[in-house]
Parts: structure tokens; C-alpha cells; sequence
């Protein structure tokens, strides 16, 4: 994303919005609001990203809707908005004065899809929101719409960052104790670094990333795009970058993987997709692809 800030600058606000955003302080609403008005595209999109993150933490959500609204209305790059108006989302009947400008939005077919696919599910949200709110429901499980009591929510939250009800709660619970379970087993290939992966091609991938100084995390922990969960093989959280090394050729693994790029493009994401036949000119793919945001490894 293009910046008009001095490298240095633009560096230091990235790092800390970064920062700010997983300190889980809801003190840390001013200064965000403050990096928001930097010209930079990529931190007004971290830091309307860390402001989300604040919603369940106490944030006040009149300051937290002063400064997404705007964002989500106006703000110069796509992406930019789409994080702005996901992160308005997490305010729910707060930001009630910006739903008739996302319903216009998410009608206008000169927003990208994404965006406008955020700025109607925002819009009803909050609509839904407002309207739970006159009858004392504070939570909807976001899986099957069911009220929520507080012990739910509590713990869905403390377990997924998630709003499911106790039934979805152990279904999902069940599903991802056997996946985890057996990706574990699959880890038996490691890097220079220690670290163990699950073939030889992502462990090229993660060596190369540790060999030109790139933070990454491997096989994260369920990260959220959309309303959906998804696993990356590779995140890199100094520059919000997903990797991924599509290693198998059956028809099961290629519609699966068909439908994680859709919803990686959908969402406005920036993913790597990596092939094997990709892994004799992996140096050139990578730095190509990191030059394009940003990044001169």
C-alpha cells in the first residue's frame, strides 16, 4: 500500500499499531485514533483492525465509532475500509448512525465486493443489534443466531474469541480437537529454525522466510477471515501476508483449496500461493511477491 510517510515514520506507526492492537488495552483507543489520521493506507487499516480488537475489552464504543465510521464511509483504499467496517461491526448498536451510508455502500457496484460484502453484513449487525438490545440479548451465536447467555459468551470467548452458544459451542470444540489432533501428527518434517512442518515444501518456505529475517507464524492457530476460521500455513504479522503452499493434487485437497483462495480474494487479503513447481525459483516468487507490499527482503 502506497504511504506518504518518511520509511522510517511509516515504520515505527506500523509497529505500533501492531503493538497497540495486541496489547488488548482499551486506554490504547486515543493514540489508534490518532495513528488512524496518518497518511498511510496500510496503518489506518492496522489500526482500525486493533480498535475491533478493543470491542470486548471495554473500548468506549462512542470513540471507537467517531473514528471507524468515517473509515468505513470514506476511506482511500479498499481495504482500508473493509477493515473499518468489520471492526464497526464488533460496536453493534453503536454505530446505528452508519447504517443507511454501509446499506449504500453494499449497493454500489463501484465498491469492490468485498467491501460491499462487509458493509451489509455490518449493516445488519448492527440493525439486529439495536433490536436485541430492546429486549436484553447482548450475544447471538454467530453460527446459528441462537441468544447467548453471559456464561456462554464467556466461555466461547476465552476459548475461540467467538460468539457460539453451548450446542455449537461443543460441535465446533469436537471438529477441531480431531483436525488439530491430526495435523500434530503430520508435523514431522522440521526447519533450520526448529520448527516442524508438515512437508518439505513448506519446509523450504520457512526457511527462507528465516533466512532473510522474516517474523512468520506457522500452522496458526485459527485466524479469522469473514465469518469463517481458517488455518494459514504461513502468516507474516509485520506485513498481514498469508502463505500458502498448495503441496497436493486430489480432487478433495483442490476444491478445498479453491475455496480458501475465494475467500481470501473476497475478503481482500494478501495471499502468496505457492506450487511445487514453484520451488525451484521459490527465492524469485517470494521476493517478487513481498516487493508488491511493501516489503525488500
Amino acid at each position: 500500500m502506497k504511504s506518504y510517510m518518511k520509511p522510517d515514520e511509516h515504520h515505527q506507526s506500523v509497529q505500533r499499531a501492531l503493538e497497540l492492537g495486541r496489547s488488548g488495552d482499551p486506554g490504547a483507543l486515543p493514540e489508534l485514533a490518532g495513528l488512524s489520521k496518518l497518511p498511510s493506507n496500510e496503518v489506518q487499516r492496522l489500526s482500525a483492525s486493533a480498535i475491533g480488537k478493543l470491542a470486548e475489552l471495554g473500548a468506549d464504543a462512542e470513540a471507537a465509532v467517531a473514528v471507524l465510521g468515517p473509515l468505513s464511509v470514506s476511506g482511500r483504499h479498499p481495504q482500508t475500509q473493509q477493515y473499518a467496517i468489520r471492526a464497526l461491526k464488533k460496536y453493534g448498536a453503536a454505530g446505528h448512525e452508519y447504517v443507511q451510508d454501509l446499506r449504500d455502500i453494499a449497493n454500489n457496484p463501484a465498491h469492490r465486493n468485498y467491501v460491499r460484502a462487509a458493509a451489509k453484513g455490518t449493516a445488519d449487525a448492527i440493525e439486529q443489534a439495536r433490536k436485541d438490545a430492546g429486549v436484553g440479548v447482548r450475544h447471538r451465536c454467530q453460527r446459528c443466531n441462537a441468544a447467548v447467555t453471559a456464561e456462554e459468551h464467556a466461555r466461547a470467548q476465552e476459548a475461540f474469541r467467538r460468539v457460539f452458544c453451548d450446542r455449537c459451542f461443543d460441535e465446533v470444540f469436537l471438529v477441531r480437537r480431531n483436525f488439530e489432533t491430526q495435523v500434530e501428527i503430520n508435523k514431522t518434517v522440521e526447519a533450520r529454525d526448529g520448527t516442524l512442518v508438515q512437508s518439505r515444501g513448506e519446509k523450504r518456505i520457512a526457511e527462507w522466510l528465516a533466512s532473510h529475517g522474516l517474523a512468520y507464524r506457522y500452522d496458526t492457530k485459527y485466524r479469522i477471515i469473514a465469518e469463517f476460521q481458517i488455518r494459514p500455513d504461513f502468516y507474516l504479522p509485520e506485513l498481514d501476508v498469508y502463505i500458502e503452499y498448495w503441496g497436493l493434487n486430489t480432487p478433495k485437497y483442490k476444491m478445498s483449496m479453491y475455496k480458501k483462495q475465494m475467500l481470501y480474494q473476497q475478503e481482500g487479503k494478501r495471499l502468496i500461493s505457492v506450487y511445487p513447481r514453484d520451488l525451484a525459483d521459490l527465492d524469485g516468487l517470494l521476493s517478487s511477491k513481498l516487493h508488491l507490499y511493501g516489503c525488500a527482503p
